[in-house]
C-alpha cells in the first residue's frame, strides 16, 4: 500500500481553511493559461470568470486530496478499523482499491485493477463531490 497526494483533514473547518488557502494559486494557474493561450486583455476579461476560477480551485484542491492505493486484502482490513460509512464505486470483483477518508466519518473508495492514476483521479473527484462540495 501506498499514499498519494498531502490533504487530509480532521475538520470540517480545516478543510474550509486549506480550501480557501489554494485560491490565489488557482488564480495564478488561470491566468498563466490565459497567457500561454495568448488571450489579450478583452477576451480574459470576457472568459475567465469567477465561475472558471472556482472551478480550477476545485480542481486543485481535489488533486491534493490523500489517496490510499492497496490491494483488496489491505483496503479490507483498513475499513475493518475505521468507524464511519465508506462509498465505494466500481466492481467489487477488482484486485486493487484506492480511498479516501473525509473528515465528517464518511469515506469513498474506487476500485481498479491496472489504472491506478485513474482510479486516484476518479477517487478524488469522487471524494471532492460526495465529501467536500457542501463544507467547502
Amino acid at each position: 500500500m501506498h499514499t498519494e497526494g498531502i490533504f487530509s483533514f480532521e475538520s470540517a473547518a480545516e478543510a474550509r481553511e486549506r480550501y480557501e488557502s489554494v485560491g490565489p494559486a488557482a488564480q495564478t494557474v488561470v491566468r498563466e493559461v490565459a497567457k500561454a493561450m495568448d488571450f489579450d486583455r478583452e477576451e480574459y476579461d470576457d472568459r475567465v470568470t469567477g465561475d472558471v476560477v472556482e472551478t480550477a480551485r476545485d480542481a486543485l484542491f481535489a488533486s491534493l486530496l490523500e489517496a490510499h492505493v492497496g490491494s483488496r486484502e489491505e483496503f479490507e482490513e483498513w475499513r475493518a478499523g475505521y468507524d464511519g460509512e465508506v462509498t465505494t464505486v466500481g466492481h467489487e470483483d477488482v484486485d486493487r482499491v484506492v480511498w479516501h477518508s473525509g473528515p465528517d466519518g464518511d469515506a469513498v473508495a474506487a476500485t481498479f485493477q491496472n489504472e491506478p492514476e485513474a482510479a486516484v483521479a476518479t477517487l478524488r473527484r469522487q471524494a471532492f463531490g460526495r465529501l467536500y462540495r457542501e463544507i467547502v
